[in-house]
């Protein structure tokens, strides 16, 4: 790949402020999903590593933590700085290594340095609390420190702004942090290190272990004392078992975890706008995120003229390689997600559903699936509580506004849902109904750095963004002030 700056694409680990092999000595190749070309490889990191990373962070923690606000603000909007100057080539490594789109890798590139910048914001705004007294001789007071050394394992779906979602805040708070990132998307983990040391993050500070052995690094995350925080995005079944690590020396946890988001289209919602909302939500890269449309609920009126616009409307969709101009949409991450996807496809298929434009693998790569509608799909199918990570579309039919909401409720999970409709009342109704933490009403992009994000039930623990995202970092300390002559 061409780079403006090739000293971006790293291939070792960052710990304590230097570049490190793995102690191992093994090395792992990273692949283009789009054709399966080697792009590098990568230092294949461990649980020596890990420790080494781990004991790095502690013994930076008391001299970043006693850093003033300002300074940590200063660092972060350096950080962010060099983040939006080099943009392009952070885009170029996150495609070559991930597959989306350019347009989706560059905008994700905006996305993700947007918590560097509230951040570094919010940095000097840790406020604490002068609380009623209880008697004359007596002062109350809150202050927030940061909780210490915070690890955090990162997807490969959003490589770049699943880290500084994470590592912006516990910067800001004061907390130094170990990322261990996919093994799948390493590059733009270390690309991002690369920047946090030219943006002049102490040593210790900031630390990124890449790895394949994954359930053995993050037993090293989730079992070290030293680690006062977890956090970490990914699928439900692994966030249980790192929740279940982690009760051994009680860690906070912040878990963003799966998703089944319902898409619900009333029959007084502007069909068109619906339509545009549900492709936005539902196929952006290659419907591979947590908060994709999974399930898309349409009332009787309105459901085959729905049907027709919305599957003309993916029927435009251009497949192949993300660096590609023509393209539209990329591959799946690897021929085991497409057997995933061919899978649920094909079992709805069999109890009665229709593809009406896609079905089936695509003809220009084993990573590549056809963008998908399915036509008659019911609660019987897999695909109506399963997540199905890809770009396929089930559309179910609903009578009234309670059968939608109970529809929509009937999961496990809870992160996000959208809704249209253009009744005032209903609106109130429906948010306040569905048990989900995100909800988007008549729009189907919701994601951004001031406003909360973060799931219900099994969809997770805890919040991302907004002013509300620096709490999970913080511990809270009552100080009683007595013996005071009034």
């Amino acid at each position: 790949m061409q780079l403006q700056r090739p000293d971006l694409l790293r291939d070792n680990n960052y710990i304590n402020g230097q570049w490190q092999a793995a102690a191992s000595g093994r090395r792992f190749p990273v692949e283009n999903p789009a054709n399966g070309e080697k792009l590098t490889e990568v230092a294949d990191g461990g649980t020596a590593d890990m420790d080494a990373a781990i004991t790095a962070a502690d013994a930076a923690q008391a001299a970043w933590q006693s850093e003033t606000p300002k300074t940590r603000a200063q660092i972060l909007q350096r950080w962010y700085q060099l983040i939006i100057e080099h943009r392009r080539d952070l885009a170029a490594i996150l495609t070559a290594e991930q597959g989306k789109v350019l347009a989706e890798a560059d905008a994700e590139i905006g996305y993700g340095a947007s918590y560097v910048e509230w951040f570094s914001e919010e940095a000097k705004r840790i406020d604490g609390d002068i609380l009623a007294a209880p008697s004359r001789d007596k002062r109350l007071l809150v202050i927030k420190q940061a909780i210490g050394v915070v690890a955090a394992i990162t997807p490969w779906n959003f490589p770049n702004a699943m880290i500084t979602r994470k590592a912006a805040p516990a910067l800001a708070a004061g907390c130094c942090i170990v990322i261990k990132p996919a093994h799948e998307t390493p590059l733009s983990a270390l690309a991002l290190a690369a920047l946090a040391d030219e943006a002049g993050f102490p040593a210790g500070v900031f630390n990124v272990v890449c790895g394949t052995q994954a359930s053995d690094i993050g037993s090293v995350m989730t079992s070290s004392p030293l680690v006062r925080k977890l956090s970490f995005t990914g699928s439900t079944r692994v966030g249980k078992i790192l929740m279940e690590q982690c009760a051994a020396t009680v860690k906070k946890t912040s878990m963003e975890l799966g998703g089944n988001a319902p898409f619900i289209v009333f029959d007084d919602a502007d069909i068109d706008a619906a339509v545009a909302g549900a492709l936005a939500s539902k196929y952006r890269n290659a419907g591979q995120t947590c908060i994709c449309s999974n399930r898309i609920l349409v009332q009787d009126g309105i459901y085959d003229a729905f049907a027709a616009r919305f599957a003309a409307e993916v029927q435009q969709f251009r497949l192949g390689d993300g660096r590609d101009s023509d393209a539209t949409m990329g591959p799946l991450i690897t021929r085991q997600a497409c057997d995933k996807v061919t899978a649920l496809v094909d079992d709805a298929l069999s109890k009665g559903a229709s593809a009406i434009t896609g079905g089936r693998r695509a003809s220009i790569g084993e990573h590549f699936f056809e963008p998908t509608v399915l036509r008659d799909a019911t609660p019987a199918m897999r695909v109506f509580q399963e997540e199905i990570f890809g770009p396929v579309a089930p559309l179910f039919r609903f009578e009234d506004e309670q059968q939608a909401i109970a529809l929509a409720n009937d999961t496990n999970y809870g992160l996000a849902a959208y809704f249209y409709t253009q009744n005032l009342n209903r609106v109130w109704r429906v948010a306040e109904a569905l048990e989900y933490g995100i909800i988007g009403i008549n729009e189907g992009v919701t994601s951004s750095e001031m406003a909360p994000f973060g799931g219900m039930k099994e969809s997770g623990i805890g919040r991302e963004g907004s002013k509300y995202g620096i709490d999970d970092y913080v511990e809270l300390k009552y100080l009683c002030l007595g013996g005071l002559d009034n």
